[in-house]
């Protein structure tokens, strides 16, 4: 007894090392020890006695996060009596403990949570045992609200679903959430109905906790859809209709907006939070009448708030309140907000609190998205309302948009006096409010336009008239700049906002107003920049030329426009092919004032690359765009001399070369146009890469040269080539570029990559442009019947892989916050690579063997070692290793299942176990691709199998007996698989249904007797009454199927199984039995 007190004492001053000592070192070996007492075989005997006898809070924090961790175990898991008891003693302590630190109360009903989550399908002489948490709860609940606050914060945890027991949830929904939620309106009704004290902390809590209650009901993913809850996109709640009598009652919706009027501000957001789901309620809940009755007692709900706003100057309740606002048109038509009794009075009420909103620029930013999403909402509805009553957005929208124009001027004046942040540095918040904006503007576009232009003159006079004078001071030029930028952004936000089918020709006259003012404010800028620049400007009139792209440039715009009328009066813009000079001019004066400003640098060279599109289709913009001088400027002029980003001596590092790439995708498409067959023609275009590559050359073939100097050569020589690569999808231009690489300068990239293998701003861009030559995009890589071109560029692709897969093994332990940068991105790319090159059906594989070239051999191997050096949870932790690992292995597994054969047994179980986690992964490509794999690898185990069955004369190949003896040995890989297919066909949300179908098959008939027994095992899991229906869906899901795996009979199962699923979610739905999806696994 005095060990085990001693052992107690001790836990409990490792416990205070953890969580007080301030001592690294003390704290690590604290935590080493009580993970092993975690590990321990008596942890759960010593968890309750710290719980008993334990004289710290941290030592009951210790026992409730170990207790959490054993019933959460899917290997060995606790008794079902065991969790029961836990379960009892967990409540009873809580109960009896009503002075427990909050994080232990918080733990210890964690620990509740789980085991009724995990147990839910568990049953004792069929009764639920875990199912009665209301029950358990309302037990407990006495007159002190202590209590009450504990175990309605307990049903608040049980509330929040496990999306990865999908079945549980919809099973919690069906038999619990409703009570939950009545449960806790009773308790609001008859705690409003009291006078609380608030100060009292116990009460305070039993209120919040309520209404964190209420929230969690209704905030429940109904129907398995949200994977994000962090997403406000889902702007409608899946009630169920049982729910329906709580929502047609109007005192649940009165008793929100009552609690919100009497309770104090600190509480009102989540009242509002609440509000906000219940409006977001599904439409089909209610028939037209009663959802006419809803909406009414919502919008009186609002319009007595906007009333009496006092409470919104608190700007976590002002921020509920916006996404309120916002879902009164989510959710509802026009065409019934307008029959609202109220409406008229309301509507003015929220554009007055809108424009107030907008004025009050600096107040709670991010809330303002919400109000301009019910006004962009409300202004689209416009054209489509067929209610006779007014609407009345014709005389409220454009106050809405004045204000927020205004505003925005009004705001740089006091940004740059008080040194504040800068709105416009937010480019994604701006963008996102000029969309919104951009459908508000064009709801009575004509005195949008009207308040643009005045106030676009007004500045720029002033702007003008600032410059000419010499006594200007420096802030007033940088404010009247600030407004010019807004002006610039919202000009091309409304012009983004023109849809074809409902503009006019006065509106598009009037887009030409704006337009020529943009352009002749460009003028004036561009005239300056040798002597000074606005980078916030610049990028505004980027985003102007992006916006006016889009509408008024390509094939599909009428050259008669009203715009191009007024473009050719005031600036002599007579045609498209003068507007496109314009934009080109532009583009150039950029590339050489900014070179050494990379957002206007990337945005400038976005914009080329967007004109260039149209090859291959050659539209009748990119052919005008071809025959522009300065076009042709480009093409014969892309040099560091004319182009500053091109340069490599002002580079800060390496990273910044990136957008070159894009400048070359757009000359190599402008270049294709008229190229042809013109050797000539490219071959000049390429002189100043040839004398990059041979500056390098020569670089290399000294003892000494500037390393700095040669990867800043290297490194931009290669993202221009990728650029070039990328753009050339034709088979002659493509021939052209693989001559003039190969063989002159491909041993320079190999060079490179030994060289600097260790520096990943190097190899990356080196590996990125292999991955692009060897990728047959568009067939551009079809060799002449005599050219032995594919052969001798997959040995290339082989030597880089080859090179630097041994070479990138030899770094030893990378940190893993680096892991990624510095070894796993490479790997990734030599994966894509080398499935580029498999999959590009240029090379005959079979050659390689036969006359002794060891090219695929090497590259084979030195993928399986950089596999076997990385864990497999970086397979799935790294998206893009993932997505790169997966489509090699289904491409090696359908045409190179002999080498997948012939590995070591270790080797063939790492790559069985990453395909067996990836059948469950997030990403359904990577699941798509993990199932294609197995199909592969069942399909080439079973026709083995049959061979081996049979009479015949050649016997089975070395590698193909090593892999049936590997398979028969370890039958627990395949057999763990097909329960993994299965229950995720039955028990979630299959997305990918028909892949899963195609090795489910090959499984089955791989493992019947273990198909049998998991057959039996789920079918007497369900009720007796049910069990005759279950074992039917199973009959079918068989019936008609033949011992082979023909595409005939693979057809017939993949039909059956879309039947055999839909018939067993029925019969669950159906039964109030269920079977664990754990137990399947197990």
């Amino acid at each position: 007894m005095t060990d085990l007190f001693q052992s107690l004492a001790q836990l409990e001053n490792l416990c205070k090392q953890l969580y007080e000592t301030t001592d690294t070192t003390t704290r690590l070996q604290a935590e080493k020890a009580l993970v092993e007492f975690t590990n321990s075989p008596d942890c759960l005997s010593k968890c309750q006695l710290l719980l008993e006898r334990g004289s710290s809070s941290y030592s009951q924090l210790l026992a409730a996060t170990c207790l959490t961790k054993l019933v959460s175990r899917t290997n060995n898991p606790l008794p079902l009596e065991q969790r029961i008891d836990i379960r009892n003693y967990v409540l009873n302590y809580l109960a009896t403990r009503p002075k427990l630190a909050t994080f232990v109360t918080q733990a210890l009903i964690q620990l509740y949570a789980r085991i009724t989550k995990l147990g839910w399908f568990d049953c004792q002489k069929d009764d639920y045992v875990f199912r009665n948490a209301i029950t358990d709860v309302t037990r407990f609940l006495q007159s002190q609200h202590i209590h009450i606050y504990k175990h309605t914060h307990t049903l608040t945890h049980t509330t929040h679903p496990l999306t990865k027991h999908r079945k549980i949830a919809s099973s919690f929904r069906d038999s619990s959430l409703f009570d939950i939620f009545t449960l806790s309106c009773n308790l609001l009704k008859q705690a409003s109905g009291k006078n609380l004290n608030l100060n009292d902390e116990s009460q305070h809590g039993l209120l919040m906790q309520l209404l964190k209650l209420t929230h969690n009901c209704l905030n429940f993913d109904f129907i398995g859809t949200s994977t994000d809850e962090s997403s406000d996109d889902l702007c409608t709640v899946q009630i169920p209709t049982s729910w329906r009598s709580a929502f047609l009652d109007s005192s649940t919706l009165q008793l929100f907006f009552d609690l919100y009027h009497s309770i104090p501000p600190s509480f009102s957001p989540l009242v509002l939070s609440c509000l906000v789901q219940i409006a977001s309620v599904r439409r089909s809940l209610f028939n037209n009448a009663e959802r006419a009755k809803f909406l009414s007692h919502l919008v009186d709900g609002v319009k007595r708030i906007l009333e009496n706003p006092q409470s919104l100057s608190d700007p976590n309740n002002y921020h509920e309140f916006c996404r309120l606002l916002a879902r009164l048109k989510s959710n509802y038509q026009l065409g019934e907000l307008v029959k609202v009794e109220n409406y008229p009075e309301v509507i003015r009420l929220i554009a007055n609190f809108t424009v107030t909103s907008l004025q009050h620029w600096e107040f709670a930013p991010n809330s303002v998205h919400y109000l301009l999403s019910l006004w962009q909402r409300l202004a689209a509805s416009v054209p489509y309302v067929k209610a006779t009553e007014p609407h009345m957005l014709e005389t409220y929208t454009p106050e809405v948009t004045k204000a927020y124009i205004t505003s925005r001027l009004e705001s740089v004046h006091i940004i740059l006096r008080d040194g504040l942040e800068d709105p416009l540095e937010d480019t994604g918040l701006v963008q996102q409010q000029l969309d919104q904006l951009s459908t508000i503007g064009r709801c009575e576009y004509e005195k949008t336009c009207a308040l643009l232009v005045q106030l676009f003159d007004q500045s720029a006079q002033s702007y003008q008239e600032l410059l000419q004078s010499a006594s200007a001071s420096p802030m007033d030029i940088a404010v009247q700049e600030g407004r010019l930028t807004w002006l610039v952004y919202i000009i091309g936000a409304v012009i983004g906002g023109r849809v074809s089918f409902a503009s006019t020709d006065e509106q598009d006259a009037m887009d030409g107003e704006l337009v020529c003012r943009v352009l002749q404010l460009m003028n004036l800028t561009d005239s300056r920049l040798a002597q000074a620049g606005n980078e916030k400007l610049e990028l505004a009139m980027l985003s102007f030329f992006e916006q006016f792209r889009k509408i008024y440039i390509g094939d599909q715009v009428q050259k008669s426009s009203k715009l191009y009328r007024r473009l050719s009066e005031v600036l002599g813009l007579n045609d498209e092919t003068m507007v496109l000079s314009v934009f080109i001019g532009k583009i150039i004066t950029n590339l050489k004032y900014w070179g050494r400003c990379e957002p206007i640098t990337s945005k400038t060279l976005q914009l080329l690359n967007d004109l260039s599109i149209g090859y291959p289709f050659l539209s009748y913009s990119v052919r005008k765009l071809v025959k522009l001088s300065a076009v042709q400027f480009m093409l014969n002029n892309h040099t560091s001399e004319h182009f500053s980003f091109l340069g490599i001596n002002n580079q800060s590092n390496l990273t910044d070369m990136r957008c070159r790439t894009t400048f070359y995708t757009a000359l190599g498409r402008l270049l294709m146009v008229d190229l042809g067959e013109d050797e000539d023609q490219y071959e000049q275009f390429m002189l100043p890469l040839t004398a990059a590559f041979e500056a390098v050359a020569q670089m290399f073939s000294t003892n000494s040269f500037n390393e700095q100097e040669a990867k800043r050569t290297l490194v931009g020589l290669v993202r221009d080539l990728r650029g070039i690569a990328f753009a050339f999808n034709a088979k002659t231009s493509f021939m052209m570029l693989f001559e003039w690489i190969y063989p002159s300068y491909m041993p320079i990239l190999q060079r490179a990559i030994e060289l600097w293998y260790h520096d990943p701003a190097c190899t990356t861009p080196v590996l990125k442009l292999m991955a692009e030559l060897v990728h047959n995009r568009s067939q551009r890589l079809q060799f002449d019947v005599s050219s032995p071109n594919g052969i001798l560029l997959f040995r290339e692709t082989s030597k880089m892989i080859t090179m630097y897969g041994n070479r990138i093994l030899t770094l030893g332990e990378v940190p893993k916050d680096q892991v990624y940068a510095l070894k796993l991105k490479g790997i990734s790319i030599c994966f894509s690579m080398l499935k580029a090159a498999l999959s590009g059906s240029y090379v005959n594989f079979g050659v390689f063997r036969l006359y002794g070239d060891d090219a695929l051999d090497n590259a084979l191997q030195t993928f399986i070692k950089l596999l076997l050096s990385i864990p497999h949870s970086d397979l799935l932790d790294y998206p893009k290793l993932s997505q790169s690992y997966y489509s090699l292995l289904e491409v090696l597994t359908q045409d190179h299942m002999n080498f997948i054969a012939s590995l070591e047994p270790r080797v063939i179980m790492y790559i069985l176990s990453s395909i067996s986690e990836g059948l469950t992964a997030l990403d359904t490509m990577v699941c798509t691709g993990c199932c294609s794999c197995l199909d592969h690898i069942v399909t080439y185990l079973f026709k083995q199998l049959s061979r081996s069955t049979k009479k015949r004369t050649t016997p089975l190949n070395q590698e193909s007996d090593r892999f049936l003896h590997i398979m028969q040995q370890h039958p627990e890989m395949i057999q763990q698989m097909l329960s993994t297919v299965l229950n995720i066909i039955i028990f979630e949300d299959c997305r990918n249904q028909w892949s899963m179908s195609r090795p489910l098959l090959g499984l089955i008939l791989l493992n019947e007797k273990y198909f049998s027994d998991l057959r039996n095992s789920i079918v007497n899991s369900q009720p007796p009454e049910k069990q005759q229906a279950m074992h039917l869906c199973f009959e079918n899901l068989m019936e008609g199927i033949e011992r082979n795996l023909l595409t005939k009979n693979r057809d017939r199962f993949t039909q059956n199984l879309s039947a055999f699923r839909r018939e067993v979610n029925d019969s669950m739905k159906n039964s109030t039995y269920g079977v664990n999806s754990n137990d399947m696994m197990s």
